[in-house]
């Protein structure tokens, strides 16, 4: 369908009026007339255009604040006269209504506002009602009526009016899509902070509105597609990310970038974390970004290939230089130092990104099919203060160091996880096993003989003595667990029997 409508009367009611007056003056030159009401209309009055108020076309002033304005029958049936019905048309000339051919509206900033910390009332008052009920209305109506609610999207409509006269069924159609994807992530919004207001507990609406930000060359895999979104109206993926080097980041690297930033971000300055298949091969606080990477780096040599490397601090020369040999597939950082990143432009394969440190705060959500799984974020808030000694020897300082730091990285292992821990740096790792006791073998192995002196973090209790035993053998000196096993005391006569100083913390941390 190639149906194409001139635009005769446009009704502009945006909150955001940043580039309103050039696009109505446009429109003004294309033969259109123009209506507004309140503060769009004095801003396009103040540009020297001619605007109809609406209290003029209602016949009615504002009232209740603002509260009602566009909310009469003379500005929604000409918003929703289909202009193909004839009894539409005639029943709109018999009352003396005239149709508008475009609405230009955006809402007002609720979201922003939440964001804000505003109060519970100025919150309520961000509230539109009008501003949804004339875009879902025109979008409704997109046969007859355009509707913008994307000030990017003036440029285009201009050239297309210029064009060929008026606005096409097509991108009429295209504009109502985008129309109602605005006022469902914006009621989504209202509803899930409305929920949280009135639940003490996880709410009973999560509302999750997500637009395209664009296509990845495929998914998990070549076989798949996939694409890349962001939250309505949030700053963008991973806080706003900012890709400023290397080809586009795929499906895999956003998932290996967000696992590495989120464990990073629980870690002190300098620290580095590298992650490979959504699991921490290798993380270390040190002296500095370089001593920490160089650490990290050591704890597992061969997965650290083709890995995401996250910094903690802002990545300096040093840092770029420790790590110019590895290849690597991301590098993320809060920021970075001019010549790390003219370092890093030598390197054409590698991706350098610049995020915000995350907070690891809100709901954990996951798709299941036909719904989703969500919880609280999981994060380490343990100090040694909370944490109980068993055994009869308490662990030394260094060892306590070694403990808090095994256990804040056994959070971002997959289940059943096992960390071995030496000088704040991992020095084996044992990921994802279906038994806990071959998380330890591998954790043993990893550590490749190095295991001596180490700390040892699970992230659950042992059900069995066997990865205690495992441990004991490679010389781990300490073990820092939940606890909550029938089997704890058996577990605790291998530790003692060995040397070990064992704590328990109360608090479970899988992560499937």
């Amino acid at each position: 369908m190639t149906d194409t409508r001139p635009i005769r009367r446009v009704l502009l009611a945006p909150f955001d009026k940043r580039g309103l007056s050039e696009f109505a003056r446009a429109l003004v030159d294309q033969g259109a007339t123009l209506v507004s009401s309140g503060g769009t209309a004095k801003v396009l009055r103040d540009a020297g255009l001619r605007v109809t108020s609406v209290e003029e076309v209602t016949g009615s002033p504002e009232m209740l604040g603002g509260r009602v304005k566009t909310l009469h029958p003379r500005i929604h049936a000409g918003l929703l006269a289909d202009m193909r019905d004839s009894d539409h048309v005639r029943q709109i000339e018999e009352l003396g209504i005239e149709p508008f051919d475009m609405v230009v509206a955006g809402l007002y900033p609720f979201r922003e506002t939440v964001a804000s910390g505003a109060d519970f009332d100025t919150v309520i008052e961000n509230i539109d009602i009008g501003g949804p009920a004339m875009v879902r209305a025109a979008a409704k109506n997109h046969h007859s009526v355009a509707t913008i609610v994307n000030a990017g999207r003036y440029e285009d409509v201009l050239a297309e009016i210029r064009d060929s006269g008026g606005v096409s069924y097509e991108t009429r159609k295209a504009l109502a899509a985008e129309a109602y994807a605005h006022t469902a992530a914006y009621d989504a919004a209202i509803a899930g902070w409305f929920s949280r207001q009135a639940t003490e507990g996880l709410p009973a609406f999560v509302g999750l509105a997500l637009e395209k930000v664009e296509d990845l060359r495929y998914g998990e895999n070549p076989h798949q597609r996939g694409s890349l979104y962001r939250e309505v109206a949030g700053p963008g993926p991973m806080g706003g990310a900012e890709v400023l080097q290397g080809k586009g980041m795929s499906y895999n690297n956003w998932l290996d970038l967000e696992a590495a930033y989120g464990l990073v971000a629980m870690l002190p300055e300098p620290s580095v974390v590298i992650v490979k298949h959504n699991n921490p091969c290798g993380a270390a606080t040190g002296d500095s970004l370089a001593d920490a990477y160089g650490k990290a780096f050591e704890s597992d040599t061969v997965s650290a290939f083709g890995g995401v490397v996250a910094f903690r601090g802002k990545c300096d020369l040093g840092a770029a230089q420790a790590m110019k040999d590895v290849f690597t597939e991301v590098v993320v950082a809060p920021d970075f130092e001019a010549d790390a990143l003219s370092a890093f432009a030598e390197r054409k394969n590698l991706r350098v990104v610049r995020a915000p440190t995350p907070d690891n705060i809100g709901f954990d959500i996951r798709a299941i099919p036909d719904g989703a799984l969500v919880q609280d974020r999981d994060l380490v808030v343990e100090t040694r203060g909370d944490i109980e000694v068993v055994s009869a020897r308490e662990p030394t300082d260094e060892e306590w160091r070694d403990l808090l730091f095994a256990w804040a990285v056994a959070l971002r292992v997959k289940s059943n996880a096992i960390v071995f821990a030496r000088d704040l740096a991992t020095i084996g790792v044992g990921a994802g096993q279906m038994s806990r006791v071959d998380s330890a073998v591998l954790a043993v192995r990893k550590a490749g003989g190095r295991a001596a002196g180490c700390v040892m973090a699970s992230d659950a209790f042992f059900p069995f003595p066997d990865a205690v035993e495992t441990a004991a053998e490679a010389g781990i000196t300490a073990v820092i667990h939940p606890g909550g096993s029938v089997r704890d005391e058996e577990v605790l006569g291998v530790a003692e029997k060995a040397g070990m100083a064992v704590v328990v913390t109360g608090r479970r941390h899988f992560r499937h």
